[in-house]
């Protein structure tokens, strides 16, 4: 299979969130994740398909994941379920400390410049991509085969 003809997936901007949110993709916690239809919008994206087959990359850019998409619908912020906050896996135990940690990374300075509106915020019929995937595979581990095949072959 050839990864660099598949598309790249970014969970959240590069830096500690994504490196926990990448860290809990590879331990099997985030099987879900939600974005704003105005953000895939902005970056004139399509929505994600099931059975669409993505790169997913840690802060350095390095392809660590391959994941499938399973599930995708788009609904009103305040029609995300309980079911969905948790299978996100970032360790919320609530659908309102889910909700507070969206709300504050939407509302935070990197996501307004992405959608380029200083004063961006939700509410609850702003419409989110529900997104539901399954880990394929473990790309760290496939970089790791192949270095020590090169190093062990010459």
């Amino acid at each position: 299979m050839d990864l660099s003809a598949l598309p790249r997936e970014e969970f959240a901007f590069p830096g500690p969130l994504r490196d926990r949110l990448v860290a809990a993709i590879l331990a099997g916690r985030k099987t879900a994740t939600t974005g704003l239809l105005r953000a895939y919008e902005a970056a004139d994206e399509p929505l994600p398909e099931v059975g669409r087959r993505a790169v997913v990359v840690d802060s350095d850019e390095r392809p660590v994941a391959l994941v499938e998409v399973t599930a995708v619908r788009v609904v009103g912020l305040g029609d995300v379920d309980t079911a969905h906050a948790l299978a996100e896996g970032e360790g919320h135990s609530t659908l309102a400390e889910w909700r507070a940690a969206h709300e504050s990374f939407w509302h935070g300075k990197e996501m307004r410049r992405e959608l380029n509106d200083p004063s961006f915020t939700v509410d609850e019929s702003t419409p989110v991509v529900l997104e539901r995937f399954r880990l394929e595979r473990d790309l760290r581990l496939a970089t790791s085969d192949g270095e020590r095949r090169k190093s062990t072959s010459g």
